[in-house]
């Protein structure tokens, strides 16, 4: 769906491009020793290196190339086998040795493509700039005194890879579907955990507007360090009406960065643009290029996981499920291995629906994700195969879900302690039919005389009289057999 914004001069459309900072899963940083994990105390994980001392040098780490390479792969995009870190300079009280390594020329990893899972069921390429590899900046604290800053450098030298898409974006919610997909792409292959929330995932948001139909690519805008899906899209549409009034207003949109207030539901300007010749980019004299050969981007290929976009296919094609459903069970690793153990032998379109109607709405109540489900996927598996074999019959498996989700017991011992088992002896339901039948005349007559819709209110009374348990099928066709035959 085309999102428009509509101004006073006509419609216009957003040009999106997202710069994603995902930090790499190792255990030490890019260029250090030091431990890259999250939580320590105020600058415990801080080696010489990372507070820039005098004489310290930078050693690569290659789990930091492995992870960058990795996810290349995983973005099916060009791998760079010849790349090299630059300096990036600029001051800043939290970059203690007044630049930053990166990669501009030569990043690590070229082109690529991730193909985002819309809301109506259909897809869409947005192509990917670049991928490179860069250290993180510390931290600067301003609410810990009146009158002082301090600086956190844990995160100082930890490993971030840059994934720039193009400018392919054209609405929020094609905005947060490709950070979706991303992050989900991320997780299967280990190489980030995605949690936007510690900041090990961030986006800068590049916005711009145009009139409808317009091929131009006007004055871009950077809203900075946006640290959710949902803030990224409130972002988007907020920065594109201001410029829309700007525009119409008769100014010029100024390349800035900006930062989002969710609060306010605003962007405020935090500096103008730099460009690249701003930050005197040069090689890193105290660092090699990065080079390597097709070997080592074959053992690293023959790792890779199923991959969301493959298993959605498969889920598709082999078992039968919708392009919707599939979409939902493959957006996450953990979801997805769920689905596979629980579908093993079992009708998988049925397992699905039980899975993302059931026990999703089950855990959302819960505020528990999949991994703390109460139902294990091995029982949730055993429920569906009781509906199948016909031991109980639907209604009854939701009063099932509800005690396993209780008691985390298995569906099948849960049957036999409540002596729930459906009644498929035709003998004893045939006996409740004809004693319902007997006690009410008055609606038999009706069905006789050719109202069909009251067959409904009988099935109802069978059911109700043998607590539930007789099968409905057979309920159904002894009553017609009886009333109508």
């Amino acid at each position: 769906m085309t999102y428009l914004i509509q101004g006073e001069t006509g419609d216009w459309e957003v040009v999106i491009g997202l710069e994603v900072h995902a930090q790499a899963i190792t255990n030490a940083k890019l260029f250090s020793g030091a431990p890259a994990t999250f939580g320590a105390g105020p600058n415990e994980n801080v080696s010489l290196i990372d507070a820039a001392m005098p004489g310290m040098l930078p050693v690569i780490n290659e789990m930091a190339i492995e992870q960058a390479v990795r996810t290349g792969l995983g973005l099916r995009a060009a791998i760079n086998k010849y790349s090299v870190f630059e300096r990036k300079n600029y001051f800043y009280a939290d970059l203690p040795q007044g630049y930053q390594i990166s990669q501009y020329l030569h990043p690590i990893v070229g082109e690529g493509v991730v193909t985002l899972d819309l809301s109506d069921g259909s897809t869409r390429d947005v192509g990917i700039e670049r991928l490179h590899l860069e250290q993180d900046a510390g931290k600067s604290i301003h609410d810990q005194d009146p009158k002082r800053s301090m600086i956190d450098l844990n995160r100082a030298g930890v490993v971030l890879m840059e994934i720039v898409s193009k400018p392919d974006i054209r609405s929020p919610e094609e905005a947060g579907a490709y950070l979706k997909k991303l992050r989900a792409i991320l997780r299967y292959l280990g190489t980030c955990d995605g949690n936007m929330e510690e900041g090990s995932m961030r986006a800068d948001v590049n916005v711009s507007v145009r009139p409808k139909g317009a091929d131009e690519l006007r004055t871009r805008v950077e809203v900075k360090n946006v640290n959710s899906v949902r803030f990224v899209m409130q972002a988007i549409e907020v920065e594109a009406e201001r410029q829309v009034e700007v525009w119409e207003d008769g100014d010029e949109v100024v390349q800035e960065t900006r930062l989002f207030d969710p609060n306010k539901g605003e962007t405020r300007a935090m500096r103008t643009k730099e460009f690249a010749h701003d930050y005197r980019y040069f090689p890193d004299p105290d660092l090699l290029p990065v080079r390597f050969d097709d070997d080592f981007i074959e053992r690293i290929k023959a790792t890779l996981p199923e991959l969301p976009d493959d298993k959605k296919d498969r889920f598709i094609n082999d078992m039968g499920l919708s392009a919707y459903d599939a979409g939902v069970l493959v957006a996450d690793r953990e979801t997805a291995a769920y689905f596979e153990d629980a579908a093993k032998g079992r009708d998988a379109k049925t397992v699905a629906n039980w899975l993302t109607t059931n026990l999703f709405g089950a855990l959302k109540k819960l505020d528990k994700g999949i991994g703390e489900s109460p139902v294990s996927a091995i029982h949730l598996g055993e429920l569906v195969g009781l509906i199948e074999d016909e031991t109980i019959s639907t209604k009854i498996a939701k009063d099932v879900f509800e005690e396993m989700l209780k008691t985390s017991k298995a569906p099948g011992d849960i049957v036999e302690e409540k002596g729930l088992k459906q009644i498929t002896d035709t003998g004893a339901i045939e006996a409740i039919v004809d004693q319902v039948i007997a006690d009410n005349p008055e609606q038999a007559d009706e069905v006789r005389g050719g109202n069909d819709k009251a067959i409904g209110w009988f099935v109802g009374q069978v059911m109700k009289a043998s607590q539930g348990k007789a099968n409905p099928g057979q309920v159904n066709g002894l009553l017609r057999a009886k009333l109508l035959g």
